[in-house]
C-alpha cells in the first residue's frame, strides 16, 4: 500500500516522495515523484499523559485504558507513557497494577488492543489502543516548595524501600523527582541501574546539583521552567544547567499558557534536537469544559484551554500533541524540527529506537498530515485508525 503523500519526515528531516507499507512494515520511503501536499511522519509519542478523554489515569476505571488509548491514537498518538502523579503510595501502587501490558518492542499484547462494549449494544470488537511505553511516576519524591497541582500532603522524602514498593507494582518506564532532596542521588544510582529513565523536575536544584544529578544519570528535566527553581544571571538554576548540557533532554508543554512565546523560543535554540514536546495532559483534554481530577483526588476545572486548581495553578493542560507541534511550528521553528520533538526525539529519550521513526523495516505507525497539519489517516501496525 503506497500513502499517497509527497514527503516523509525520515531522519528528523522531510524526504520527498511517498511511503509504501507492506504487511505493517514500512517497506520504502521517497519513492516516485512527489504529488499533492500531504506529509507522512511517525506517530507521535508522548511521555507525559495524566489521563485523556475523560480518564484519570491515577484512577482509569474500568475501561479507561480502552477509551482514552482509542482517543489518543485517533489524533495521531502511538506510543505514550500514562503518568501517575502524587498520591499516598497505596493509591499509587494501586494505579500502577491497572496499567496493561507494556510494549517493549515487540510484537506483544499491546499490539492488539482490548476489548470494549460498542455504544448502546452488548457486543465488544477489537479496539486498537497505542503502544504502552510503561508508566510514568511524577512524584511522589519531589519537593514540598515546588508542589505544583500535586497533594502536598502525599509528597515522600526518597526511600529506597518506598521506592521498590512502587516499582514492584506496575512497570514503570519513568521517574520524575527532586534531586536535591536528601536521599535521592540514591534513588537515581538505583533506577539507572534498573533502566528506568531519571527525570528531574518540580524541584529547588540549583545548577551545581543539577550537574551532580545528571552526572549521576538523570537524562531530562519535566517541563523546563515550570515547577523549578526559576533562573537568574548568577544562579542558573536547574533550567539553564540543563539547556547548557548536551546530554539532557528538555520536555516541554507548548499550549501558550505554560510558557511565553519566547521562552519556547529560546528553549528551542538552546536545546535543538533534545527537545521533547509533551502535552502533559490530564483528563479535560480531548474532552468538554468542565471538572475532573487529577491524581484521582485533587479536583481541578477546564476552560477555555486551561486546566486550574480552585487555588489557580495550573494543572496539566487539555493540549494534544497535534495542536503541541502546531503551536511549536507556528512559533518559527521548522515544520521538520516540530515533527522531530514530538517523534524520534522522545522516543530517544525513552531507549526506544524502535518508536518514532520512519524507516525501511520500522513498524508502520504512522500520521498523514495535509498542510494544515490536520490528520488525515493515522496507520497502527499498518492498519488504518477510525
Amino acid at each position: 500500500m503506497r500513502l499517497g503523500v509527497a514527503a516523509a519526515l525520515v531522519g528528523g528531516e522531510l524526504v520527498d516522495g511517498d511511503v509504501e507499507v507492506v504487511d505493517g512494515r514500512v517497506a520504502a520511503v521517497g519513492v516516485g515523484a512527489p504529488s499533492g501536499s500531504r506529509i507522512a511522519a511517525p506517530g507521535f509519542v508522548d511521555l507525559q499523559v495524566n489521563g485523556f478523554a475523560g480518564v484519570d489515569f491515577s484512577a482509569p476505571g474500568e475501561d479507561g485504558y480502552a477509551i482514552a488509548g482509542a482517543a489518543l491514537l485517533a489524533g495521531g498518538v502511538t506510543a505514550f507513557q500514562p503518568t501517575v502523579v502524587t498520591a499516598d503510595l497505596d493509591a499509587m501502587r494501586g494505579a500502577l497494577a491497572l496499567v496493561p501490558a507494556t510494549d517493549r518492542g515487540g510484537r506483544d499484547a499491546a499490539e492488539s488492543g482490548p476489548l470494549i462494549h460498542a455504544a448502546g449494544g452488548g457486543s465488544t470488537a477489537p479496539v486498537p489502543r497505542p503502544r504502552i511505553i510503561g508508566a510514568h511516576l511524577e512524584g511522589p519524591f519531589i519537593s514540598p516548595s515546588r508542589p505544583g497541582a500535586h497533594d502536598p500532603a502525599a509528597i515522600r522524602a526518597p526511600d529506597l524501600a518506598d521506592l521498590d514498593a512502587l516499582l514492584a507494582a506496575g512497570p514503570v518506564s519513568q521517574v520524575t523527582l527532586a534531586p536535591e532532596l536528601p536521599g535521592a542521588a540514591a534513588l537515581i544510582d538505583a533506577l539507572v541501574a534498573r533502566g528506568v529513565t531519571v527525570v528531574c523536575g518540580h524541584t529547588e536544584a540549583d545548577a551545581a546539583t543539577a550537574h551532580r544529578a545528571f552526572d549521576h544519570g538523570a537524562s531530562a528535566v519535566t517541563h523546563l521552567f515550570n515547577a523549578m527553581r526559576p533562573p537568574t544571571q548568577r544562579d542558573p538554576g536547574i533550567a539553564f544547567a540543563a539547556l547548557a548540557r548536551e546530554d539532557v533532554f528538555i520536555t516541554l508543554i507548548v499550549d501558550g499558557h505554560h510558557l511565553a512565546d519566547d521562552t519556547v523560543r529560546i528553549a528551542w535554540r538552546a536545546a535543538g534536537d533534545r527537545l521533547v514536546l509533551i502535552s502533559d495532559a490530564v483528563a479535560a483534554a480531548g474532552a468538554p469544559d468542565g471538572d475532573y481530577t487529577l491524581g484521582g483526588k485533587v479536583p481541578i476545572h477546564s476552560e477555555g484551554g486551561t486546566v486550574r486548581t480552585a487555588a489557580g495553578a495550573l494543572s496539566g493542560s487539555s493540549l494534544t500533541m497535534l495542536d503541541a507541534i502546531r503551536n511549536l511550528h507556528a512559533l518559527g521553528v521548522p515544520l521538520a524540527a516540530a515533527l522531530r520533538a514530538a517523534t524520534e526525539t522522545p522516543a530517544r529519550m525513552a531507549g526506544r529506537p524502535d518508536l518514532g521513526h520512519l524507516t525501511p523495516g520500522a513498524r508502520a505507525d504512522l500520521v498523514v498530515l495535509d498542510d494544515s497539519l490536520e490528520p488525515q489517516m493515522v496507520l497502527f501496525a499498518g492498519d488504518p485508525v477510525a
